[in-house]
């Protein structure tokens, strides 16, 4: 992948972060992504399969959420959304989901647990970092709609608690 001269022309002065767009890049291979997104201050760098964009610094303008590209084949089937998941616990970043702290660990949580707001449900990989994703409510698990290991999209529902 490289960075076109078009897009290198819009902002002569901005250095390029090839570790950071590999990594990237790498992220997008390992998880079926076709696109992801990074912002750091004023520099943004998409990358997606076949194209790496650097967008010019925005003016004060508000950042607004894209809406993620059509689920990967992992995601759970439509069929799974029934008006019974309407309390899961939903993705917030796309990345890698894990369901237990490590291999061969106790998953963090099983159907019919009881969870206390705050207690970890799994934890999201994404750009090397560990995120714990944790309940927002307490209640018991009915559902894990997530497979170890199984790349997630944004808004994917991951955990249903009644």
């Amino acid at each position: 992948m490289a960075v076109t001269k078009a897009a290198a022309g819009r902002n002569p002065g901005m250095n390029v972060d090839t570790k950071l767009v590999r990594e990237l890049a790498e992220m997008l291979s390992e998880t079926g992504l076709t696109e992801i997104e990074v912002e750091d201050g004023e520099r943004k760098i998409r990358v997606a399969r076949g194209a790496v964009a650097i967008a010019p610094p925005l003016a004060a303008a508000p950042a607004v959420p894209t809406a993620p590209p059509a689920a990967a084949p992992a995601a759970a089937p439509e069929a799974d959304l029934a008006p019974d998941h309407a309390n899961a616990i939903k993705s917030p970043m796309v990345g890698t989901v894990y369901l237990a702290a490590e291999p061969g660990g106790p998953n963090f949580v099983a159907i019919g647990d009881s969870v206390k707001k705050g207690d970890t449900l799994v934890i999201i990989e994404a750009m090397k970092v560990m995120n714990p994703i944790t309940a927002d409510r307490a209640g018991t698990v009915t559902h894990v709609l997530v497979d170890n290991a199984q790349p997630v999209e944004f808004d994917q529902p991951l955990v249903v608690i009644a």
